[in-house]
This record gives structure tokens, C-alpha cells and sequence, in this order.
């Protein structure tokens, strides 16, 4: 009776609703389907035959694609040492029974927010991945002069490549003349006029 009252007061709230008769068969229904399609929600009944729903937590908080399922814990209950359990386990709310419909509506919003924000933070950490992919093809790629050596910076100037990298990096720079070019200025020296 109460997963009926839960299936018509979720289905009314707009989600699509997948019950299960035990908890055996809730995490068959999770295992089938792991991927895109697994639930972002998920109502569990404490004590049901099979697996109960404190031990269906502990393995979504263990399983790779359901550790972020916002689980709501239904529970007879009481206790504050069982709510402790249950949000150890991994329960992000919880309902004491008998339940009520109110209640369930406004934790299920509540859960809602939640399931809509972590949707949102993680197509935002997909986006900046791909923007730091890009950021790091870029910083690939830098114009240089094929006759004087400068290098075009981002506001599109050009400067010495020393200046440039001190800029650009942590790197401090130290000069001196490689033994080509102190060869090439010595006889520059000695052919030059006295």
C-alpha cells in the first residue's frame, strides 16, 4: 500500500517511477540500468525483505555511476542513533513512517534542487575540462619571428623570447654565448678594421 501511495505521489510530481517489490529486486533494477539511464533519486524502504534499504545505500555509495544517487531513507525508526546510521550509510534524507504525503512532496523537492544542481555542476566541470584541454593545445602553439626570433604575444606585440618566457613562467634566465656564436664574434673581431 505505502509503495503505491509513494509510485502515485512521485508520478504526480512529475518523475518517472520504477518500484520494486524487495530490495533484492530495487538493486536489480538499479544494476539494470547503470549508465545514463540510472535513477538520480531513489526512495528506499529501511526495512524490506532481502536486501534492506541501508545496505542498497552503502552499496550505491560504492558502486562507480551511483554514488551520487540522492537517496531518501523511509524508515519506522525513530531513533536519532538510526538516523545517524542511515546518513552514515549514505542516505542524504530521511522520512519517519507512517508516511506522509506533504512530507515526501517537499523532501522530494528538496532532492530535486539537489539532483538539478549536481547535473549543473557537472556539465560545468565538463565544460572547463574542455577548456583547459583547449588552453593546454594552445599554450602549444607560439609565433616566432623565422628572422629576428621574437615571439607574438597575446596582445599581439612582438618581443624577445627571454622577455616572453620570464613573463609567461616561473623560469629566471641567465645569459651568456654559445660557443658557435663566440666563435662567429671572434672573427667578426679579427676581421673587423683596426
Amino acid at each position: 500500500m505505502a509503495r503505491k501511495i509513494l509510485a502515485i505521489t512521485l508520478e504526480r510530481l512529475g518523475w518517472d517511477v520504477v518500484t520494486a517489490k524487495d530490495g533484492n529486486g530495487a538493486w536489480e533494477v538499479f544494476e539494470s540500468l547503470k549508465g545514463k539511464d540510472a535513477p538520480e533519486l531513489a526512495v528506499l524502504d529501511w526495512m524490506m525483505p532481502g536486501l534492506e534499504g541501508i545496505e542498497i545505500c552503502r552499496r550505491l555509495r560504492a558502486t562507480p555511476g551511483f554514488e551520487f544517487v540522492y537517496v531518501i531513507l523511509l524508515t519506522s525508526r525513530g531513533d536519532k542513533e538510526d538516523l545517524a546510521d542511515g546518513l552514515a550509510a549514505g542516505a542524504n534524507d530521511y522520512i519517519a513512517q507512517p508516511l506522509d504525503p506533504v512530507e515526501l512532496e517537499a523532501r522530494v523537492r528538496v532532492g530535486e534542487r539537489m539532483v538539478n544542481l549536481q547535473r549543473s555542476l557537472a556539465a560545468r566541470v565538463t565544460e572547463l575540462e574542455a577548456a583547459l584541454g583547449e588552453v593546454r593545445a594552445l599554450q602549444g602553439l607560439l609565433p616566432i619571428c623565422s628572422y629576428c626570433k621574437k615571439v607574438r604575444n597575446e596582445a599581439n606585440y612582438w618581443e624577445q623570447v627571454d622577455s616572453y618566457l620570464t613573463s609567461h613562467s616561473s623560469l629566471e634566465l641567465t645569459h651568456g654565448i654559445c660557443p658557435v656564436c663566440m666563435e662567429k664574434m671572434m672573427n667578426e673581431l679579427d676581421a673587423a678594421p683596426v
